[in-house]
């Protein structure tokens, strides 16, 4: 989600829509209703390289948006740089599931030096997730969550913490999976909470598999079968525990849904509609919670059936898909309970993490979600780093905190996936199209 007008940065953006596929005249841009108090324009600034990092694309001068005064390093150079964890000692982890392993980063005593990278581990199946409890460290692959002990900087005793998660080399799946790569999180009771993607787009057979595909799966603290947490969940890539013990997902919702209202459009895939139906939910799950996917989807209309309804991204409520669900028969979507906070559609959020401690300027405590951009908007959605506030117990409104990967015709050198907060207290950000981790830091 890309901010346009600064002055409703705390909730939404407003955007134009690209020419609807069932018609030549172009939409009219979309109004955001703004929720929160507004956040700082953002100002330009260069992105800054140190030795060994100014590789393409930073060959060649690239700027990005941030708040006023915050500058961007290109910190390490790390291919397919996926997820984000830092170790007891200080150092970051970054999953690479494309290359099977996780990449060490060990910061030099200066600052201006690049990191040293070694790799902790290899041999890996698609491995994405991390997450510390102590000195055990959790990876999710994308068919069991290993478990290591951490010490002196290096991993041993690996063990299978959960066996079984399907991916494309389930037998009853024959090599289909859309959604393999899993996200992991340790609950404050010591937990572990795991992100299992759905198949395809609409495959509404996963809400029966065992175990539960299109879900958030929990295994009671020391070890068990994991049982269904949440369900209805299409792809919770983002999966973190926040500051009261609250387990959140920042979701990847479907493609492409049929207009839903009464007329001759009804049933009709618009790409109009599309670009902005149905929202990426940001949620706190609890037990049982239900997501709704695949037949139901978070409504950010505010008159829905107007055309060019305002839009907002706050306590959405769920409507029926006309596609999967056209009269309620396969779930009350009424009852489901709203959707905390949401992100436009097709924004794409990855890694989702929260702050230990306030940012400057202002933002305070809060989460932090790689919005990786669209695939199939029209105009595409961009890439950025989003900031959620936290107060009083809940996330407030999405916030623009850096973005500037994406140019005017859609073309993009640059996609963040997750940001996380270092020991520092800077920003850490990776970027897996860039092969880069940068780091943001405030005057």
């Amino acid at each position: 989600m890309t901010t346009v007008s600064r002055a409703v940065l705390a909730g939404s953006l407003a955007f134009g829509l690209a020419a609807c596929s069932s018609s030549p005249a172009a939409a009219p841009a979309t109004t955001v209703v703004p929720s929160g108090g507004a956040a700082p324009a953002l100002a330009a600034t260069t992105v800054r390289t140190i030795a060994g990092t100014g590789a393409a694309p930073f060959d060649k001068a690239r700027e990005l948006q941030a708040p006023p005064g915050w500058s961007v390093t290109v910190w390490a150079r790390v291919p397919g740089a996926r997820l984000l964890a830092w170790t007891p000692d200080k150092g970051l982890l970054v999953s690479r599931p494309k290359y099977g392993d996780i990449v060490q980063l060990t910061p030099a005593a200066s600052g201006a030096a690049a990191p040293t990278q070694s790799t902790l581990v290899g041999g890996l199946t698609q491995p994405h997730g991390m997450a510390f409890a102590g000195n055990t460290l959790y990876v999710a692959e994308s068919d069991q969550v290993d478990e290591f002990t951490w010490a002196g900087g290096a991993v041993a005793g690996r063990k299978v913490a959960v066996a079984g998660l399907p991916d494309a080399k389930s037998t009853e799946l024959g090599g289909a999976y859309a959604h393999a790569l899993k996200s992991v999180a340790v609950g404050k009771d010591g937990a572990l909470y795991i992100s299992v993607g759905s198949t395809g787009n609409i495959s509404a057979e996963d809400r029966d598999a065992r175990p539960e595909r299109a879900s958030i799966l929990r295994v009671p603290p020391g070890g068990g079968a994991p049982a269904t947490f949440a369900r209805g969940v299409r792809n919770g890539t983002g999966l973190a525990v926040d500051p009261d013990g609250g387990v959140w997902t920042a979701v990847n919702n479907r493609d492409n849904i049929a207009y839903p209202h009464a007329g001759d459009d009804q049933g009709e895939v618009i790409q109009s509609y599309v670009n902005d139906h149905p929202i990426e939910p940001l949620a706190r799950l609890t037990q049982g919670r239900d997501l709704g996917w695949p037949y139901c989807n978070p409504d950010p209309d505010l008159t829905p059936g107007e055309k060019d309804s305002p839009l907002s991204y706050t306590g959405r409520p769920l409507v029926r898909d006309f596609q999967t669900n056209p009269d309620g028969a396969k779930l009350d979507c009424a009852a489901l309970p709203p959707i905390e906070q949401g992100m436009g559609a097709h924004s794409a959020p990855l890694g989702l993490s929260f702050t230990s401690s306030a940012l400057p300027a202002g933002y305070g405590m809060g989460a932090l979600v790689g919005i990786h951009g669209s695939w199939n908007r029209k105009p595409p959605r961009a890439p950025e780093v989003s900031f959620f506030a936290w107060r009083d117990g809940t996330l407030g409104p999405q916030q623009t905190l850096l973005t500037g990967f994406q140019a005017g015709d859609g073309s993009r050198w640059g996609r963040p996936v997750a940001a996380v907060q270092g020991p520092d207290g800077a920003l850490y950000v990776s970027d897996d199209q860039a092969g880069a981790i940068y780091r943001v830091t405030a005057s």
